[in-house]
């Protein structure tokens, strides 16, 4: 039975609820935990079983190189070659966070106010005159923007791989039409008074970049995040469709889960954009949070602006929270921060420690797989609380989501 969309957002938003199984410890002693390997192993192993080809967990403590992990299970291919967590991926939403990046430095050059009408920012007729939406509320998820993948990947009646072939692999959209796409169903709510995800904010951020500094958004984070901080497996290529180099080929899981999986690796990623078409590596993801939470490589924002970033609000499922750009999620054994990505054929998560010196990354290569969601997420307990840690409830939906873009990170 095919699943719809919303009932996907309902599914996944339980699953990363579950993250946090109980109250967390204030002490904030993430860095002085070992990771228990023995848990992870047996998560990928789930993770595995749940209907992944294979998946990877890379944790770095740049504290206590001792404590530094790197597992894999299964195959980065059907073909049969090993997972290697070395290897590129599409990010997905974890894109997000680079975007926001760009968009603080803005801010801090005087560019751009946060608090000022976004429309200030951008090409005439981009937004309605009248839409008071600022950056700000636009880095928070509470602007009230209409979330423009609904209309792309939303088709009463069509397979999830059906969707992706007609609308996703081949198509190219300019970024002022996915714009359009959202403008058109009007605000969702007055600005700043919810939450809801929106993947169209951050394709606007990425057009007000451009139009503040007359340079396409690849070269802005190229020019700004990427080459200054040596990130040779990052890349913004779109709309080119293939990931050079060694990488991991993505599979999506068909609604029917007696199909093989489709191999969803070359795709466009334009209907995406800046909201989630980086691709980029385990080690590229720690180098980066690293850089942005501790301030290493001369620090990618100031001390000022990393707090505006990381002062997260509530979204509506208990303890998570989030800033501008970046997702808090409150472990057991104090927050941590990042984002995760849910791309067609691709799941990760990224997240560090407040003060950037341990990074966890976890990956599947399967998305559009509610049970895949939820036991990755469930590695972000072993890898940076420990063995220590209450068992994660199980009562949440694991079943398949008719969902091609992480639904997870797109709605909460």
């Amino acid at each position: 039975m095919r699943t719809r969309l919303a009932r996907s957002v309902t599914t996944l938003a339980a699953a990363v609820a579950l993250v946090a199984p109980s109250a967390p410890s204030a002490s904030g002693e993430q860095a002085r935990t070992r990771p228990d390997p023995g848990g992870l192993r047996a998560g990928l192993l789930r993770v595995v079983a749940a209907g992944a080809p294979g998946a990877f967990a890379v944790i770095r403590d740049h504290a206590h190189p001792g404590l530094d992990r790197s597992l894999a299970v299964g195959e980065a291919d059907l073909d049969g070659t090993a997972m290697r967590a070395d290897a590129r991926f599409r990010v997905g939403s974890n894109t997000k966070m680079f975007t926001a990046v760009i968009v603080m430095r803005l801010a801090e050059q005087g560019l751009l106010d946060l608090d000022r009408p976004l429309r200030h920012y951008l090409p005439a007729g981009t937004l309605p005159d009248s839409w008071p939406i600022t950056a700000r509320q636009v880095l928070e998820h509470r602007a009230g923007l209409y979330d423009h993948v609904n209309d792309l990947l939303e088709q009463s009646g069509e397979e999830t791989t059906a969707v992706f072939e007609a609308r996703i692999r081949d198509r190219v959209y300019a970024p002022r039409d996915l714009v359009a796409l959202s403008v058109k169903h009007g605000p969702q709510y007055a600005p700043g008074s919810a939450y809801a995800y929106s993947n169209t904010g951050f394709v606007l951020l990425a057009l007000a970049a451009e139009h503040l500094t007359g340079r396409p958004y690849a070269e802005l984070l190229r020019e700004g995040i990427v080459r200054p901080l040596g990130l040779r497996r990052t890349s913004f290529t779109v709309p080119a469709k293939r990931i050079a180099g060694r990488h991991i080929t993505g599979y999506l899981t068909n609604d029917d889960p007696r199909e093989p999986l489709l191999d969803s690796t070359e795709q466009t990623a334009s209907w995406i954009w800046s909201a989630g078409a980086v691709v980029s590596s385990a080690g590229d993801l720690d180098r980066f949070l690293t850089a942005l939470l501790a301030g290493r490589a001369g620090g990618l924002v100031s001390d000022a602006s990393l707090r505006q970033l990381e002062r997260a609000l509530p979204t509506g499922v208990p303890r998570i929270g989030y800033g501008l750009g970046l997702r808090q999620i409150s472990l057991t054994c104090g927050p941590v921060f990042g984002h995760g990505g849910i791309v067609q054929g691709y799941q990760s998560q990224a997240f560090a420690t407040p003060d950037g010196r341990r990074t966890v990354v976890v990956f599947a290569n399967a998305s559009n797989n509610g049970a895949v969601t939820q036991a990755l997420m469930d590695l972000l307990e072993p890898a940076f609380c420990g063995g220590a840690h209450p068992a994660t409830p199980r009562h949440a939906p694991t079943g398949r989501t008719h969902a091609l873009v992480a639904v997870e990170d797109s709605r909460i």
